[in-house]
């Protein structure tokens, strides 16, 4: 049965991820034999189709590594479509304001408690039960993830982190900071600012926070910030290994 939203609710337990760009299920089914929490199936950035997403959902089966699948635009139909598919969750991106969040709450639940349409046919079959069980036993297991990438969002992020049934907020950095005007400079003060009212915000809703750490030191750094789950690339990890071997053979 699906477990990071229980994962999540406990504020003891740290938490991983690693985002799928690469359409292949080889990639998460290692990754989710390695023993990280979740893996982000990417729908919005990466080359992965809905038949890619789907054999990838698959992958992580018989193991304890949540599939969640970031929606290449936030729509009823692309959240149905995952969820059917087996996903555990939803990341949404560009979420802006408490109209979006509670759209994205919606999402993911059926009526009348939302707006999801019915049809888990694929998805009962992921989680080893039958439709009924399905919509009883884990539809209410659903993740909701957004992704506050914007400075909208920032602007709007105590109202946001009021809204009920978001499990986890994920600070986009490089997304944020290329909409402030200072791509990549995560050192920048107008950055620094908008990531402490974000963390001030969900500290004070009790909303866990997470974010991109692609080396160890990054992971102790923000986990000492309170950060609940931090997540890497896997195509980034692989070009910077790709490289250090190179440089093995520059003497």
């Amino acid at each position: 049965m699906p477990s990071l939203k229980a994962k999540l609710q406990d504020p003891a337990r740290r938490l991983t991820s690693v985002v799928c760009t690469i359409p292949s299920a080889t990639v998460p089914q290692a990754i989710a034999a390695s023993g990280v929490d979740c893996v982000l199936i990417d729908l919005e950035h990466g080359a992965v189709d809905y038949g890619s997403a789907h054999a990838m959902i698959a992958a992580t089966a018989g193991t304890d590594c949540a599939p969640i699948v970031r929606i290449p635009e936030n729509t009823d139909a692309h959240v149905k479509r995952a969820l059917d598919l087996g996903a555990e969750g939803i990341c949404f991106p560009l979420i802006r304001d408490v109209q979006d969040a509670e759209w994205a709450v919606r999402s993911l639940r059926y009526p009348p408690d939302g707006t999801r349409g019915f049809g888990p046919f694929i998805a009962q079959s992921r989680w080893a039960t039958d439709i009924p069980g399905y919509a009883r036993d884990v539809a209410p297991q659903m993740v909701c993830m957004p992704l506050i990438e914007t400075v909208e969002a920032v602007d709007n992020i105590e109202t946001i982190c009021a809204v009920d049934g978001l499990d986890v907020l994920i600070v986009a950095g490089f997304d944020l900071s290329t909409a402030l005007g200072i791509s990549g400079q995560f050192n920048h003060p107008d950055y620094k600012a908008a990531v402490t009212r974000i963390e001030t915000a969900a500290a004070a809703a009790s909303v866990p926070l997470g974010t991109i750490a692609m080396t160890k030191a990054q992971a102790d750094a923000a986990f000492a910030q309170g950060y609940r789950i931090l997540a890497g690339f896997d195509l980034l990890w692989i070009r910077a290994r790709a490289a250090e071997l190179a440089g093995w053979a520059q003497g």
